[in-house]
């Protein structure tokens, strides 16, 4: 289906054919001739199958249809992490260019005065975090008596990251169900989010574009088994045998992450890690670096594994398996999109192999399985130094004692220092007050070896 054979605004259509974009995918083919009628939906697709434009071309048709004033929000869109939020914002501003809507991101990390001031002067789409849009709606910055449309994307990830009290309280200072429009799409959209859809949704139809594999077509998914220790070494040898252009390498925690980020810097892979520790402006400016090329990879935790889209991705790597299965499909998405064609490579050792049969039950497929070849695995790469943990640089201070907290103190106890001065005397008191206690029980004890006296005799 094309998008000029639907009932979509001029201004909108022209929007369209600027991206590039002429037929729809099958999750917009579905949704848009349901959303355009302004009816509410959940929609379920795989990641980048065009779930955003989807939601946005429906918006703009809305918004366009209503003669409101302008200055207070009339849509919201929640996304549960900073990226996605920006990304949405950014599709925005190009799809709607010509529907002169005012468009404001707003989510942590960056200059507070700043997006204050923008809502302050008046914005009529808002795309935020939940986080400090409380924060200002508290504050009275803004209004949501006038939202005609709501968005929640990646519901799933809003329950994962525990937004879901968050998100509730926003939902409860729109306009009833009855005078809005309500759109959820994700790329999985499980019961409990159902429940949340039903909840504070008005009646919505649920569309499911989901082929029998639950992961996009045009990856191509492959699985080595090695150990812990071979890990870094057959990654080396795939990365020399690959060819890898433009690498997205996952991994699970940030300590890890900034483990390998030494490493394959120190061996020249230029490298950088994008975790939610990371400072956010500077995270932007990696993400720039590696969408234009300066960057050949990005090393990653799983707050980028949900909607980014980045063009050009040729490689996926899973350096740890994902303990939720969810996030294997979310992993993998970043690559083949919009109809590339892209390799998700994964890797298995000892803790990752517990969470294979989960992926692959949930995914309905067989991850193909490739044995690495001796010659695979390079040897003679540099080592570095693991990063200490926070508790072991605490613990090696000046003027500290190394051992820990924990195995100084008895179980059960608590440190002196953490008592108040009236508790610590107390204390105190009580086991002097057992201490006398103990010394005046001995003196009643008789010295060893004092003879007891005997009776008397009888006299007769």
């Amino acid at each position: 289906m094309r998008f000029d054979e639907l009932p979509i605004p001029e201004l909108v259509l022209r929007g369209i054919a600027e991206t590039g974009f002429t037929t729809c995918t099958p999750i917009q083919e579905q949704t848009l001739p349901i959303t355009l009628k302004g009816t509410d939906i959940a929609g379920q697709a795989q990641t980048g199958t065009g779930k955003t434009a989807a939601f946005l071309i429906s918006l703009f048709t809305r918004l366009l249809s209503n003669n409101s004033p302008a200055g207070r929000p009339r849509a919201l869109i929640l996304a549960p992490t900073r990226e996605l939020v920006i990304q949405i914002e950014a599709d925005a501003k190009q799809l709607g260019s010509h529907c002169g809507f005012a468009v404001q991101a707003i989510y942590g990390g960056v200059d507070y005065m700043k997006q204050k001031n923008a809502l302050l002067d008046g914005a009529d789409i808002i795309v935020g975090t939940p986080g400090r849009l409380i924060d200002y709606l508290k504050q009275k910055i803004y209004s949501l008596k006038d939202i005609e449309v709501l968005v929640i994307d990646e519901a799933d990830r809003m329950f994962d990251l525990g937004f879901i009290a968050d998100l509730r309280y926003i939902l409860r200072k729109l306009p009833t169900f009855e005078k809005r429009q309500n759109m959820m799409f994700s790329a999985t959209l499980n019961p409990r989010v159902m429940e949340l859809a039903y909840e504070f949704m008005n009646s919505p139809t649920k569309v499911s574009v989901t082929p029998e594999t639950m992961t996009a077509e045009r990856v191509e998914q492959l699985l080595f088994h090695c150990s812990r220790k071979e890990k870094f070494s057959l990654l080396l040898g795939l990365l020399r045998r690959e060819g890898m252009a433009r690498t997205m390498i996952f991994i699970n925690t940030k300590r890890e992450a900034e483990h390998l980020h030494n490493l394959l810097n120190a061996n020249n892979f230029p490298c950088k890690v994008i975790s939610g520790d990371v400072e956010q402006r500077k995270r932007m400016k990696i993400l720039d670096n590696f969408k234009d090329g300066t960057l050949p990879i990005l090393i990653a935790t799983d707050v980028a594994s949900r909607g980014l889209h980045i063009d050009g991705v040729s490689h996926v790597i899973n350096y740890d398996l994902p303990q939720d299965c969810e996030d294997y499909v979310h992993r993998i998405g970043r690559t083949a999109r919009a109809g590339a064609e892209g390799k998700a490579i994964s890797m298995a050792d000892e803790d990752g192999a517990f969470f294979l049969e989960a992926i692959e039950n949930y995914i309905k497929a067989k991850i193909p399985t490739e044995w690495a070849d001796d010659e695979l695995y390079v040897l003679d790469y540099i080592r570095t130094a693991r990063p200490k943990r926070v508790q072991e640089i605490k613990n090696n201070k000046p003027g500290s004692s190394k051992t820990p907290d924990h195995k100084r103190n008895k179980p059960g106890s608590r440190p002196a220092a953490t008592l108040k001065p009236p508790v610590i005397k107390a204390v105190l008191e009580t086991d002097a007050g057992n201490e006398a206690k103990k010394k005046r029980r001995r003196r009643k004890n008789k010295p060893a070896g004092e003879k007891t006296a005997a009776p008397p005799m009888p006299v007769e």
